[in-house]
């Protein structure tokens, strides 16, 4: 019994984890006009490759904003715009390829955006249903939304708030490479999203 005595002591005298500025209690965002936390947001793309591999990428998010409205849950909106220009990938030769006119052609097409047309809301999930343009075709997209955490940002003082959203797309409507099955026509989406009061 005396062997535990330090160790107990020890515990009971270290200090309580801090806690995260975030929790995950979606009543502790307001209504109003969030910018999109830029340094913060990231789209990643996955796809399966001659079915030996799977392959990854991301975009950062260069602008955007989500309107709240938490009376009327219907007049919630969202936007974000990537920069498809400064996608990250492992290999600079394969982002050299990509960035091609083969498949995301950034001379012509540095961006893409994401628009909401409705947002259904259940409890800290949605469904979020909205036009995704890419290379400068629009088609229609549908991802599922999980709310991540709200607070104040210790920097700003600024309420900030955060969802992680997954979807799929196909390739072939955006024009983005080469035919299936050299490359899976099917893409699959993770987007974390970040914001902050304007």
């Amino acid at each position: 019994m005396h062997r535990l005595v330090p160790v107990l002591a020890l515990i009971l005298a270290a200090p309580a984890a801090a806690q995260m500025p975030g929790q995950p209690n979606p009543r502790l965002v307001t209504a109003g006009t969030y910018r999109v936390d830029t340094n913060h947001t990231q789209v990643t793309w996955s796809v399966n490759h001659l079915g030996f591999s799977m392959l990854q990428g991301q975009f950062g998010a260069s602008g955007g904003q989500a309107v709240i409205d938490p009376a009327r849950p219907a007049a919630n909106k969202v936007e974000v715009t990537f920069d498809v220009s400064q996608m990250s990938v492992t290999s600079a030769p394969f982002a050299t390829h990509l960035k091609s006119k083969d498949f995301f052609d950034v001379a012509a097409h540095p961006t893409a955006r994401f628009v909401s047309r409705s947002v259904a809301i259940r409890g800290d999930a949605a469904t979020v249903t909205g036009d995704l343009t890419i290379k400068g075709i629009t088609k229609p997209v549908t991802l599922q939304a999980t709310f991540v955490g709200a607070g104040p940002n210790p920097r700003s003082k600024k309420t900030n708030f955060g969802f992680r959203a997954t979807g799929t797309i196909n390739r072939s409507d955006f024009g983005l490479g080469m035919a299936a099955p050299a490359v899976s026509d099917r893409v699959a989406l993770e987007i974390n999203a970040a914001f902050e009061a304007a």
